[in-house]
């Protein structure tokens, strides 16, 4: 796969994807890096790194 960031173009990784389809829209086909999502939600990418944590031990499947 080689996604990237449809507001930087900064390449993507899987987690990346997954958060985005969780925090904006599980439909998404166009996605925002943690930077971005970052900015966007004022929220520290720290704590988005913890929140993709948290959804894979939740069992949420769109953290593989």
């Amino acid at each position: 796969m080689d996604e990237r960031c449809e507001k930087c173009g900064a390449p993507l990784t899987q987690d990346e994807i997954a958060l985005h389809r969780k925090l904006v829209s599980r439909g998404a086909e166009k996605f925002w890096c943690k930077e971005c999502l970052s900015a966007h939600f004022d929220i520290p990418v720290k704590r988005l790194d913890e929140l993709v944590v948290y959804y894979r031990e939740a069992g949420c499947t769109l953290f593989t």
